[in-house]
């Protein structure tokens, strides 16, 4: 082999080798601000319509609570109960920081505020505030990259999320996020304190509209006993008009 044949293939190798290697490089500079951003890209909406059941896993038997949520920003929910019999007819509505509550069977509205938002919704392991929170992660926390690990056989970034203000459900955060698809597999949520909350496993994604969404979500309270609360997505809508008499009180009678 004659010296110029050599060094063109020394040189076509070194080339593949680059272009292999480049890769996973340009993904591990991505900045923790970049990989938050790329979070709410596929989680955040103007707006969203949501068909879900809630399944209750407690000591005794396990309970099933159907709903539908209409939701725009971060600061307009509504959702009505549908099933089981009980809860049918139960309506919320979110209102900034004022969350309603309307129950059929006594035809009153209910006002929670406060840390009564925290209270748990129908004795499973989800609160009002994790309900019916949408709030973008890069507006409200800061971000940095600590480490790599896998998560269901799959390479994540660990990120540590710290509260830009004191008005948020969780302080701290730390997200196990997908290097491939840009999703969070698992969070932990923390007290101020540093005492861990809660855990909350997402898993089933689907491509929908053209980003990645989780159809499932596993929460768990880790101050308290029990299985955990399977929330399960049966379909989701992004960005449909949404009438604005549905986030009204008068929407709660009708």
């Amino acid at each position: 082999m004659n010296v110029f044949r050599l060094k063109k293939l020394s040189l076509s190798f070194g080339i593949i080798l680059v272009f292999f290697f480049s890769i996973p490089i340009q993904a591990q500079t991505l900045s923790a601000v970049e990989i938050l951003q790329r979070i709410d890209q596929n989680l955040s909406s103007e707006s969203r319509v949501v068909n879900s059941k809630m399944i209750v896993h407690s000591r005794r038997t396990d309970r099933t609570i159907v709903s539908k949520t209409h939701a725009k920003g971060e600061d307009h929910s509504f959702t009505e109960y549908l099933a089981p019999a009980r809860e049918k007819g139960t309506k919320m509505l979110k209102l900034g920081k004022k969350l309603w509550i309307y129950s059929p069977s006594t035809d009153r509205i209910i006002q929670i505020s406060g840390h009564m938002l925290r209270q748990s919704v129908m004795g499973s392991d989800l609160s009002y505030e994790d309900l019916m929170d949408d709030k973008k992660l890069t507006t409200h926390y800061r971000a940095q990259v600590t480490r790599t690990d896998t998560l269901e056989t799959r390479m994540c970034w660990i990120l540590e999320l710290t509260a830009k203000e004191a008005d948020v459900s969780y302080y701290k955060r730390t997200l196990w996020v997908d290097k491939e698809r840009f999703v969070p597999l698992r969070q932990e949520l923390f007290a101020k304190s540093g005492t861990l909350l809660k855990r909350v496993d997402m898993n089933n994604y689907e491509r929908i509209q053209g980003r990645w969404y989780p159809k499932k979500f596993i929460f768990k309270d880790m101050l308290k006993t029990g299985k955990g609360t399977e929330f399960i997505v049966n379909s989701i809508r992004f960005n449909v008009p949404i009438p604005g008499y549905i986030f009204s009180k008068a929407a709660l009678r009708r």
